[in-house]
Order: C-alpha cells, then structure tokens, then sequence
C-alpha cells in the first residue's frame, strides 16, 4: 500500500522533531549533570527537551489540516479527542489524589506522556469500530 504524499510529510516531520528531540533531551540531561547552567541559562536548557515535542503537536496539526482523505481526517480527530480526554481526565484525577495528600506530586510532562498513550488508546477505539462495521 502507498503512502499518501500528506503521510509521507508527516513521517517525515516526525523523525525530524523525535531526532531534535533525542538530541535535546540527551543534551540537556548530560549539560546539567557534568556543568550545570546557572540563571537564566539554566531555563532555557531545561526547557530545550519540550520544544521538539511542542513540534510534534503542530506537526500532528498540521497532518489534520493536509488530510484530504475526509474520512481518514475524522478518524485521526476522533483518535486526538480521545488522546486529550484520556489525558485530562488522568491528570485531573491525579491532581485531585495529589491535593489531598493521597499520591506524591508527579512532573507534569507526563501528561504529554499520558496523551500519546491516549492516541493508541484512540487507535484501537479506531480499529475496534472499523472491524465492527465490516462485520
């Protein structure tokens, strides 16, 4: 099966973001534990690691506005729903265990974390909806 050109932009924009995002996150992790930055220095390395993966959410944006398949576009809009309900609802909770002492405090890129296990969460809602209609 051929990949659509769209598809094939958005593989390709992904492997760019996830390689700036290895590098990044190697980076910043090996800077802060053999010469730790100072001041604002010290901000805008640790934040080095998110940008790529703020990449990742235009990237994917960007696959939704491109998508000419209506169908196939419905379907990855669904799975994204379904991703940021997942994740919400999870951080939402934890929040809650969290304010009243429940739980230990957990650091918030996790939540991306979270949301991209929801998409595989909104694949297999995807799947799972797609064999019952052929059946």
């Amino acid at each position: 099966m051929r990949l659509q050109p769209e598809m094939k932009r958005y593989t390709r924009r992904l492997l760019v973001t996830m390689t700036l995002y290895a590098i990044a996150l190697i980076g910043a992790n090996m800077w802060f534990r053999h010469a730790p930055p100072s001041g604002p220095l010290a901000y805008l390395v640790a934040i080095l690691p998110a940008l790529p993966i703020m990449g990742v959410f235009v990237v994917i944006g960007r696959l939704l506005v491109e998508m000419r398949d209506e169908y196939v576009r419905m379907l990855l809009v669904r799975q994204s729903l379904i991703a940021t309900g997942f994740a919400l609802s999870v951080s939402t909770a934890w929040g809650f265990l969290e304010g009243f002492g429940l739980v230990e405090h957990t650091q918030g890129y996790w939540t991306t974390v979270l949301w991209f296990g929801g998409l595989g969460l909104g694949g297999c809602f995807n799947a799972l909806t797609e064999w019952r209609t052929r059946a």
